[in-house]
C-alpha cells in the first residue's frame, strides 16, 4: 500500500493574504479548522477602532448552512424556539435551538435570504444534528462555510465607509435586515448584524471576490479610521454588549459529560426567544415544565466595584459568613468605553434579580503574590453598552 499524506493543518480564509500582511504579533488560533488572528498589532487599538471608527473582522470560519426546500420554514420553526414564521424575506433572526431536554445546543443567526431560502450561521458545527432533525421534512441542507467569504464591519463610521464604497440601500436598512448589491459581477449581501453591540454590518460574498472586496472596503475607509481587528478586540466588545459566547457563558448540550452543566434558554435570559404559542419545537415539553416549576439558574449581568477583573470568580450572597457560593462568573472584563468592571455570570435561583447586590471573590496576582478581594456587585438588567446609533435608521454619516 502506497503512503498518502493527510493534510492536518489549518485552513486559510480567502482574506488571509491581506490579514497576514497586517499581522505583526503572530498570535493565531484555531476557529472551526481555520486560522484566525487573536490580535494583529495591538488589541487595545483594535478595540478602540470598533468603538471610535470601524473594525473589520474576518468571519469566514463561522459555520454556515444553506436550508432550502418546500418544508424549509416548517423545519426551522420545528428546530428553534422562536416563531420563524414572523421572519420575512430580507430579515435576520437571532435564535437558539435545544435538545429534547430543553438544553441549549447553540445559538446563532438565521438569514431569510429569499422566499423559502435560509442560511443558518453558528459557531459550532451541527450538520449531523440538523440532518437528524430534518427527517420527515422536504428540505435540502448544504454545508456552505467554505463557499461564502464574510467580513464583519463594525463601528460608528461603518455606514459612511460602505456608502463611500458605493453600497446602495443602506439608508433604509434596519437592524437585522439584509440587502443584496452587485459587486464586480458577483452578488454581495449586506446584513445589519454583528457581535459588537454597535452600529455595524456584515458582508457576504463569493470567495473568488474576497480580496477585491477587502481592497475596495479599505480604500473606501482610509479616511474613516478603518482597521483590521482580531478576536480579542471583538471579544471585549461582545462582553460590553452582554452577548453570550458558547464554551464561555454556556456549554452546548452535545459537548457535556456531567449532568447539570448545560443551560436552558430560560436560564440564559433568553426567555424572549421561546414562543410557547407554537405547538411544537425541540425541547418544548421540558421548557414548559421549567417555566411552571421555575429555573435552577439565572444569568446575571454584573457591575462590579473596583478595577480587578473577575475572571473565573465565585459569586456569594454576602460579603462574609457565607455557607457556600451561589454561582460563578463566566465572562469578565474592564470596559474602557463604559469605565466599568463588568461581568456575566450564572447564579442559583432565587438569586439573580436586577437591582440585587452580590459579592464576587476576586483573586489577582501582583509580582508573583496572589491577593484576594471581596468586591460588591450590582445586578443590572441592560447591556453595558447600547449606543443610540446601534438602532438609528438611517445612521448618522461621518
Amino acid at each position: 500500500m502506497s503512503s498518502q499524506h493527510i493534510f492536518t493543518g489549518r485552513l486559510q480564509s480567502p482574506f488571509h493574504p491581506r490579514i497576514a500582511e497586517l499581522d505583526s504579533l503572530n498570535t493565531w488560533h484555531n476557529w472551526a479548522g481555520y486560522s484566525s488572528a487573536e490580535a494583529l498589532y495591538c488589541e487595545d487599538m483594535e478595540y478602540f477602532a470598533i468603538r471610535n471608527s470601524t473594525g473589520v473582522f474576518d468571519i469566514t470560519p463561522m459555520t454556515k448552512y444553506r436550508i432550502t426546500g418546500k418544508d424549509a420554514l416548517n423545519f426551522l420553526d420545528r428546530l428553534v424556539t422562536r416563531d420563524m414564521k414572523k421572519i420575512k424575506p430580507g430579515r435576520v433572526a437571532y435564535a437558539v435551538w435545544c435538545d429534547d431536554q430543553g438544553q441549549v445546543m447553540d445559538d446563532g443567526t438565521i438569514f431569510h435570504l429569499r422566499e423559502g431560502e435560509y442560511r443558518l450561521c453558528s459557531q459550532e458545527r451541527h450538520f449531523a444534528w440538523l440532518k437528524a432533525a430534518s427527517i420527515g421534512f422536504d428540505v435540502t441542507l448544504k454545508e456552505e462555510t467554505a463557499d461564502v467569504a464574510a467580513l464583519a464591519v463594525q463601528g460608528p463610521t461603518s455606514y459612511s465607509i460602505l456608502k463611500n464604497m458605493g453600497v446602495s440601500g443602506l439608508e433604509e436598512l434596519k437592524p437585522f435586515g439584509l440587502i443584496h448589491n452587485e459587486f464586480s459581477g458577483s452578488e454581495l449581501m449586506i446584513s445589519r448584524t454583528g457581535f459588537t453591540g454597535d452600529l455595524g454590518y456584515e458582508l457576504w460574498i463569493s470567495p473568488d471576490k474576497a480580496i477585491e472586496l477587502w481592497d475596495s472596503l479599505f480604500e473606501a475607509g482610509k479616511e474613516y479610521g478603518i482597521r483590521a481587528i482580531g478576536t480579542h478586540a471583538l471579544g471585549l466588545a461582545r462582553k460590553e454588549a452582554a452577548y453570550l459566547a458558547p464554551f464561555e457563558d454556556f456549554l452546548p448540550a452535545e459537548t457535556t459529560v456531567r449532568t447539570g452543566r448545560t443551560r436552558s434558554p430560560l436560564e440564559l435570559g433568553l426567555d424572549w426567544l421561546v414562543d410557547f404559542s407554537k405547538e411544537n419545537f425541540n425541547g418544548r415539553k421540558a421548557l414548559l415544565k421549567e417555566k411552571e416549576n421555575g429555573s435552577k439558574w439565572n444569568l446575571v449581568k454584573l457591575d462590579i466595584e473596583g478595577n480587578k477583573t473577575a475572571d473565573h470568580s465565585y459569586i456569594y450572597a454576602h460579603e462574609k459568613n457565607n455557607k457556600s457560593e451561589i454561582g460563578f462568573i463566566t465572562s469578565a472584563a474592564w470596559s474602557p468605553i463604559c469605565k466599568q468592571n463588568i461581568a456575566l455570570g450564572t447564579v442559583r435561583s432565587p438569586h439573580g434579580k436586577p437591582g440585587d447586590t452580590v459579592w464576587v471573590e476576586i483573586y489577582y496576582q501582583r509580582e508573583m503574590h496572589w491577593n484576594r478581594v471581596m468586591a460588591e456587585a450590582s445586578i443590572v438588567d441592560k447591556p453595558f453598552w447600547f449606543p443610540a446609533r446601534r438602532g438609528k435608521t438611517p445612521p448618522d454619516p461621518f
